[in-house]
C-alpha cells in the first residue's frame, strides 16, 4: 500500500510541480524547490547535541507551536530545532515568531528517496507533527532512521475520521510508526484508536491553543480608533458578503461603528477588496494605514499576515470566520484571550470544545439570518459584552496547561 501511495503521490507531483513552483514569489522559488527536494543544510540552530524536527503545516499550527518550542528550549537547552511548514504564510509566521530558536524549512515532498536525503542531513532524534498532519512516508522513513515519531496537539476531524476508517487496513500499518499520540481531547483520542493507533500510546493532553502567550500589547495603531469595533477574523468566501451587509445595516443606528475584516487566506485579499468596491463600501487597507489619522465609522481590510491576534485586542465584538459556511470554523480562543465576546456561526466542528464554551457563556452561536440582530443587541448593551467577554477569558484560563502535559509525555524521547 505504501508503494501505491508513493506512485500516486509521484504522478500528482509531476503534474502539480510547475504551478506550485511558479506561484512562489521569485525570491523564494530556489529555496522552496531545494528544500522540497530534500536538500537541507542544518544551521547552528539545528546542530546541537540532539535535533528535534517539528512540522507545522501553516499559520495556525505554527502559532500553536511557539509556546511548545519555547518551553522545550528552556527545559532542554542542548536541543536544536528544525521547524517545517508547507505554506509560505506558515514560513513567514514561523520565521518571525521563532527567530533565534529554530531553523525554518519547507517540508520535503513525501517520497522515500527525497526524505532519506533530508533525514540524513538533519539527523533528527525526534520528529513531531502538529494536529492533523499524517504523512505515510515521513513516518516510515523517520522510524527506519531510528527517530521517534510523535503527534502533538492531535486532532482528527469528523470528515477525516470517516475517510481514515475506510482505509483502516492502511492506517493501522502507518500509525505503527508513531510512538506517541498527544490528542486534544477524548473524542480525538478515541478516533485515533479506532483507526489503528495503539491505545497504550494515546494520551489526552489538551489543546495548545489555550496556552496563548503574548506581550498582551494591542496594535500600535489602536490609539487612532474612535467608536466601537467589530473584528471579523479568518473569514472565508461567502462570509464577507454577509458581514458587510450586516455592518451596513448597523451603521444606521451606530454611525461611528468600525469593521475590520481579516480574510483567512492572503490570496483572497484582492477578492475581498473588489467585493467592498462592488458594494460601494468605502474602506482602507491596513497596509496603507500610515496615511490615516483616525478611524471612525470605517471599514478596514486587514491585508497583512500575523496581526489578527493583536487586532482582536481592539475589538468590542469578534466574529469567527469559517463558521457561517460548511468549513468547521476558525480559532475562537484568540479573541477570548482578550476577554472579547465571541460570535460564531453554526459550523464549528473543528473545535469540539465549542459546546462547553457556549455553555459557559463565553460565546454566542448565531445563524446567518440572526447575525445583524445579535450584533445590534450586543452593541446596545456594554454590560452584556463585558459579561460574555469575561466568561470567554475565564474559559481560556481554566483550560491552560496542554503544552506542559505534552512535554511531560515526551520526556522519555528527549
Amino acid at each position: 500500500m505504501f508503494y501505491l501511495y508513493s506512485l500516486i503521490y509521484l504522478i500528482s507531483l509531476i503534474f502539480m510541480l510547475p504551478s506550485e513552483f511558479m506561484k512562489r514569489p521569485g525570491g523564494l522559488r530556489k529555496r522552496w524547490l531545494r528544500e522540497k527536494l530534500g536538500y537541507i543544510k542544518p544551521t547552528a540552530l539545528s546542530s546541537e547535541t540532539k535535533t528535534v524536527w517539528l512540522h507545522a503545516v501553516s499559520v495556525g499550527e505554527a502559532i500553536a507551536a511557539v509556546p511548545f518550542i519555547k518551553d522545550l528550549k528552556d527545559r532542554y537547552p542542548g536541543i536544536g530545532f528544525i521547524v517545517s511548514t508547507i505554506t509560505d504564510t506558515g514560513q513567514k509566521v514561523a520565521s518571525e515568531k521563532l527567530s533565534g530558536l529554530a531553523q525554518i524549512i519547507y517540508l520535503p515532498f513525501d517520497l522515500g528517496f527525497i526524505l532519506r536525503r533530508a533525514i540524513k542531513s538533519v539527523n533528527p532524534a525526534l520528529f513531531i507533527t502538529m494536529e492533523t498532519e499524517i504523512w505515510p512516508n515521513i513516518f516510515r522513513e523517520m522510524k527506519r532512521h531510528g527517530a521517534a515519531v510523535a503527534i502533538v496537539n492531535g486532532r482528527i476531524s469528523g470528515s477525516s475520521f470517516s475517510g481514515y476508517r475506510r482505509i483502516k487496513f492502511f492506517m493501522e500499518g502507518l500509525l505503527k510508526n508513531v510512538d506517541l499520540f498527544c490528542m486534544q481531547d477524548e473524542i480525538y483520542a478515541r478516533r485515533a484508536i479506532e483507526i489503528g493507533a495503539d491505545e497504550k500510546r494515546v494520551k489526552v493532553t489538551g489543546n495548545f491553543k489555550f496556552d496563548i502567550r503574548t506581550s498582551g500589547e494591542k496594535p500600535v495603531w489602536a490609539d487612532i480608533i474612535a467608536g466601537p469595533v467589530i473584528v471579523a477574523g479568518s473569514t472565508h468566501r461567502g462570509e464577507e458578503d454577509l458581514i458587510i451587509d450586516a455592518y451596513a445595516a448597523l451603521k444606521k443606528d451606530f454611525p461611528s461603528l468600525n469593521l475590520i475584516i481579516a480574510p483567512r487566506h492572503p490570496e483572497r485579499f484582492k477578492e475581498v477588496e473588489e467585493l467592498l468596491r462592488a458594494k460601494g463600501v468605502s474602506f482602507i487597507k491596513k497596509s496603507q494605514l500610515r496615511d490615516v489619522s483616525r478611524l471612525l465609522g470605517t471599514v478596514m481590510l486587514l491585508d497583512v499576515i500575523g496581526e489578527l491576534f493583536a487586532t482582536y485586542g481592539v475589538s468590542d465584538i469578534a466574529i469567527i470566520g469559517g463558521s457561517f459556511i460548511e468549513h468547521g470554523g476558525q480559532n475562537p480562543l484568540e479573541p477570548a484571550y482578550w476577554a472579547k465576546p465571541v460570535l460564531c456561526g453554526t459550523h464549528m466542528e473543528n473545535f469540539p470544545f465549542i459546546e462547553e464554551f457556549l455553555k459557559e457563556g463565553g460565546a454566542l452561536r448565531v445563524g446567518r439570518k440572526e447575525l445583524y440582530h445579535r450584533l445590534k443587541e450586543l452593541l446596545s448593551s456594554p454590560e452584556k459584552r463585558y459579561s460574555i467577554g469575561r466568561n470567554a477569558k475565564e474559559f481560556c484560563v481554566k483550560n491552560t496547561g496542554a503544552v506542559d502535559k505534552a512535554i511531560k509525555a515526551l520526556q522519555g524521547y528527549l
